[in-house]
């Protein structure tokens, strides 16, 4: 299986998702089954690292995501991810309007989820952005991210 984590720039709140994911993944030995990256509908940080906070915050739980890097979505991204998690609204209408410049002429948009909707218990379906505000945000989103990426465990054991 493979999974795109996508929010805007791609240094907060996506790379916070793929690293969380990833670091599980690893921990219960399924690493090598599920591959996870991230992407931002726009191009404003191309090849930047997450933003400090974002690696600061993770760092404290674990997650090391100085090695990523910020890349924006591609229409090929509908050939190669069989999942595609929008962060927020804005995300989710971004991904529907770039699939349909998508190569194949593939258009069922059931590979585009919310990634909150992992996350029953949360009561959200946007995943807030921290970008403008302090510390607190940060730590909110992991802590959202964590409880996403149980019940995207539990998906993705279903359909393996």
């Amino acid at each position: 299986m493979n999974i795109l984590m996508v929010c805007t720039g791609n240094i907060c709140r996506s790379p916070t998702a793929e690293g969380v994911l990833r670091h599980h993944l690893q921990a219960q030995g399924l690493a090598d089954r599920v591959a996870v990256d991230s992407a931002g509908t726009h191009g404003y940080h191309i090849g930047d690292p997450p933003d400090p906070r974002t690696i600061r915050t993770a760092l404290q739980y674990g997650v090391d995501l100085r090695p990523l890097r910020a890349r924006q979505v591609e229409a090929a991204d509908f050939e190669r991810f069989d999942l595609l998690l929008a962060m927020d609204d804005g995300h989710y209408r971004a991904l529907q309007k770039l699939q349909l410049q998508n190569p194949s002429g593939q258009r069922n948009t059931g590979n585009i989820r919310y990634y909150l909707d992992f996350a029953a218990k949360a009561g959200l379906r946007e995943l807030p952005d921290p970008y403008y505000g302090g510390n607190d945000g940060f730590e909110r989103v992991f802590r959202l991210c964590e409880a996403a990426t149980e019940g995207l465990l539990a998906h993705i054991r279903q359909h393996m």
